[in-house]
């Protein structure tokens, strides 16, 4: 991919994060927050700032396609695209939208861009903090331009941190993962912020996270991230993680040694 490329959508992220989210963030009215199903919110900025990545995004590459949280929350069946060849773009315009709606952090901007549905390049921007970490396939993982890369050592269980997101897992599956957490060390039930959690793994404030519901566009741009810092990203079952996928939980780990002592602790 060429470098322009990256740094052009770069930069839109980053103008629509400051023109159309950003501004809307501690000032939005009753009106402007609705909900897609029980406690699924959508404000104004999730759908303003859609609207402008699709505008920009397909401006910057002519012919791809977008497939955006809130156009698939309109017509399900853009949801199909994903997988399709050509280039494709996976928009989260707000992850984390009901700490937005709350005035909270922590909430991003997410995107991904697939080339005949395979990873090529994501990005998560931390809107407050303005910070940006970039993924490009085969080229590792960037944070504001530096370099950014996992831990690579084997800690025991009880030193690892993350997060244990229990909402939409099965009742078996949460109950064994909740008798298993003992052996763990701190676990958090997370941030409600995919890009939140993948971030932080990569920067080592927790060294793992996992998921239930895995909607491509909170998970692939995190999922590339990992993986090109050193990472593993794996269904709970051990297969690997593909944009189409939609079953089978996520464990998300700083290594293969933290993902195979994170799972014997939560699933064995």
């Amino acid at each position: 991919m060429r470098d322009d490329l990256i740094d052009r959508a770069t930069s839109l992220i980053r103008e629509v994060a400051q023109t159309e989210v950003l501004p809307r963030w501690r000032h939005l009215s009753d009106a402007e927050i609705h909900q897609k199903s029980p406690g699924d919110l959508v404000t104004i900025a999730d759908q303003e700032a859609e609207r402008a990545l699709t505008a920009g995004l397909t401006a910057l590459l002519p012919g791809s396609q977008v497939v955006g949280e809130e156009a698939v929350a309109a017509d399900p069946g853009v949801l199909g695209r994903v997988g399709d060849a050509g280039a494709l773009w996976i928009v989260d315009p707000v992850d984390g939208t009901n700490n937005f709606a709350a005035g909270k952090t922590p909430f991003a901007v997410m995107v991904a861009l697939l080339r005949d549905g395979e990873p090529a390049a994501g990005w998560i921007l931390d809107v407050v903090d303005d910070r940006m970490t970039v993924a490009e396939a085969g080229s590792g993982a960037y944070t504001d331009g530096l370099r950014v890369k996992v831990r690579t050592d084997d800690p025991p269980a009880s030193a690892l941190s993350g997060a244990v997101s229990r909402s939409y897992f099965p009742d078996d599956v949460r109950a064994r993962m909740e008798r298993g957490m003992g052996a763990l060390g701190t676990v958090t039930r997370g941030r409600h912020c995919a890009g939140y959690e993948y971030v932080a793994v990569v920067a080592d404030v927790q060294q793992f996270a996992t998921f239930w519901r895995i909607l491509p566009w909170d998970h692939v741009p995190g999922a590339l991230i990992v993986s090109e810092a050193g990472g593993t990203v794996l269904h709970l079952d051990g297969s690997p993680y593909r944009p189409t996928d939609s079953e089978r939980g996520l464990l998300v780990a700083a290594n293969e040694d933290v993902w195979a002592t994170v799972h014997a602790a939560l699933l064995a």
